[in-house]
């Protein structure tokens, strides 16, 4: 009896030490001990990819001890021992490149044609096939206030060539709170999550400034990148602001392999012009249009990491105008080369996630990759409230 007890306590205290704990990193800057955002933080034992939000944190569940790499585009990257790390929370100081976008790069190629080739040679090197395990979340504003609000841990497969990904979507988990009225959700349904992950691979968003005739509307300028003299960073900005609404894009990418590191894409609106006609009933004027992608190379594959999408536009209604703002997210938190097996019964066919019932088996959402900020928490729990 006494043998029994002793292996029962052995068996507990081994259990007890197997279990994840729950850590958090904080990520600031060495000078103005500002936290930094958007920095990439590996867990080397887990191979977890995780990004920091606005106050700069992250938080990840481990078993035993890891060492951490952080890195920032901005910033140099940092390895760090565990052993210096106490606490379940602790930060880690980044220093930031000083160096200063000051000397424009002279090639004898235009900055179009080498962008047209970067773009072609980036699209040819993402791996192919693979699956993107996403945690995607989606914030929705109606006039200013926010009224719902999805997130979801979903699995990309890739397939297709490398000219021409096509994705399968599954869905392991999702949630969805607060309330859309029927003009509004059936306005949303052209946001497909499909549609936005085959353009982030076959990077359709850069095709207005390929065009030939784009050398005429935009102004191309290649410029170094602060600390890492592999990078690149091209501005394109166009021309003629009065006449239409145009994107201004900026493009970071490594010239030597020819491959893009990060895009921004922001829509610059025309100025208005005075009219005497009425909008057309169901017709969308957008003020506001934000995208911004980052890509990763770890070795010889190279994929999606993140993306941050913003829209905002003024819907035309019989009787009213609505403003309707809407944030969407994608983070990476696991990349695999091997295929999934499923049924075709299992396949997210839908456009959007608040198509689909809540189907909520773990908190997916602490570990995604992409830790909430206080404030994010407490618009989310405002709106589970109201159901």
């Amino acid at each position: 009896m006494k043998r029994l007890i002793l292996l029962f306590i052995v068996f507990f205290n081994v259990s007890i030490f197997a279990q994840s704990k729950e850590y958090s990193i904080i990520v600031k800057d060495i000078e103005t001990q500002l936290p930094i955002e958007n920095a990439m933080v590996v867990i080397m034992k887990t191979k977890q990819v995780l990004l920091s939000n606005e106050e700069g944190k992250v938080t990840f569940m481990l078993t035993g001890a890891s060492n951490v790499q952080t890195s920032e585009t901005n910033y140099e990257s940092l390895t760090t021992r565990w052993i210096t790390l106490k606490g379940n929370e602790f930060v880690v100081y980044l220093k930031n490149k000083k160096n200063k976008l000051t000397e424009i790069v002279v090639s004898k190629e235009s900055p179009q044609k080498i962008l047209q080739k970067i773009v072609s040679n980036s699209v040819e090197k993402l791996t192919m096939p693979y699956r993107l395990k996403v945690y995607v979340r989606e914030y929705f504003m109606l006039d200013d206030k926010y009224s719902y609000y999805n997130d979801g841990l979903v699995n990309f497969q890739f397939s297709g060539n490398r000219k021409k990904a096509t994705t399968t979507l599954l869905v392991e988990q999702n949630r969805s709170y607060g309330l859309l009225e029927a003009d509004v959700s059936a306005d949303l349904k052209g946001y497909n999550l499909n549609n936005i992950m085959e353009n982030y691979s076959n990077l359709d968003y850069f095709e207005p400034i390929l065009d030939s005739k784009a050398k005429k509307e935009y102004d191309f300028i290649v410029k170094g990148f602060p600390g890492n003299k592999d990078y690149y960073v091209m501005s394109i900005t166009p021309l003629d602001k009065s006449k239409k609404e145009m994107d201004s894009f900026e493009v970071i990418y490594d010239h030597k392999k020819k491959i893009i590191i990060e895009f921004t894409c922001a829509l610059i609106p025309a100025k208005p012009v005075e009219t005497e006609e009425k909008p057309d009933v169901g017709s969308k004027n957008i003020t506001r249009s934000f995208i911004k992608v980052k890509y990763r190379i770890d070795g010889s594959d190279y994929y999606l990491l993140s993306s941050n999408e913003e829209i905002a536009y003024n819907l035309i209604l019989k009787d009213k105008v609505k403003n309707i703002q809407v944030r969407n997210s994608f983070i990476t938190t696991n990349f695999n080369k091997q295929k999934f097996t499923y049924n075709e019964s299992d396949v997210f066919k839908e456009k959007t996630l608040f198509n689909k019932k809540n189907k909520i088996l773990t908190n997916y959402w602490d570990v995604s990759g992409f830790t909430a900020t206080d404030k994010e928490k407490e618009i989310i729990s405002s709106l589970d409230y109201k159901l």
